[in-house]
């Protein structure tokens, strides 16, 4: 379990945290339980959340499991600054959705003394990594990979397969169009695909003698 740094916290610079992983992996109910446990500690917590992400209210940030807790939803990442001014801590949900710049915006809050909570996909659908998230990660001094559990394998998961037919890199999620699988399970499924795509774009073979 993630042990907050507490030691001579008025002393020191601030500090990211990333919470990374599949879909259904537990990212955002670890950041609300991050951000909970701060605003016990009565210090200022305001949380983000891109305005991308339209699938619950504008102001809440909601888990799969239904956890909530208020937040503010933002266009740019560059728009955090017009807000943030104040708080001492600072949750950012579903990271991989904004635009580059989050990662500077990130840095320069721990720079001037902000406990950043980021939580967000580190892949996306084809297994490749989000670039801000992979930045945020190599930047981060805390990084916490969750996983889901993989309904094919009972195996833990960390790739995101999506059961739709869409071919756009961001699709939103809300439950029935991806699945969570384990490595061997998601390549066992690409391989799968692969073939079905090879067999319908090869060009029938004529049986008739060419000339030469």
């Amino acid at each position: 379990m993630f042990l907050e740094n507490t030691l001579n916290f008025n002393k020191q610079t601030g500090w990211i945290e990333v919470v990374c992983g599949s879909m259904f992996s537990g990212k955002t109910e670890e950041l609300i339980r991050r951000i909970r446990r701060a605003q016990f500690a009565s210090l200022d917590v305001v949380i983000f959340k891109p305005k991308l992400d339209t699938r619950d209210k504008k102001n809440k940030v909601v888990s799969h499991d239904k956890s909530e807790i208020e937040c503010r939803a933002v266009k740019k990442s560059n728009d955090i600054y017009k807000i943030v001014k104040g708080y001492r801590v600072v949750g950012i949900d579903e990271a991989q959705f904004f635009d580059d710049e989050i990662v500077d915006v990130c840095n320069n809050l721990a720079n001037q003394g902000v406990r950043v909570i980021v939580a967000g996909l580190d892949m996306d659908y084809k297994g490749v990594p989000f670039k801000n998230m992979a930045n945020m990660m190599a930047t981060a001094e805390y990084v916490t990979k969750v996983h889901a559990i993989c309904p094919k394998t009972g195996g833990l998961a960390q790739y995101s397969y999506r059961k739709a037919k869409a071919k756009k890199r961001i699709l939103l999620g809300r439950g029935d169009e991806y699945m969570p699988l384990s490595r061997a399970a998601y390549h066992k499924k690409a391989q799968k695909k692969a073939k079905r795509i090879n067999v319908t774009g090869a060009k029938k073979v004529s049986g008739k003698k060419t000339k030469d």
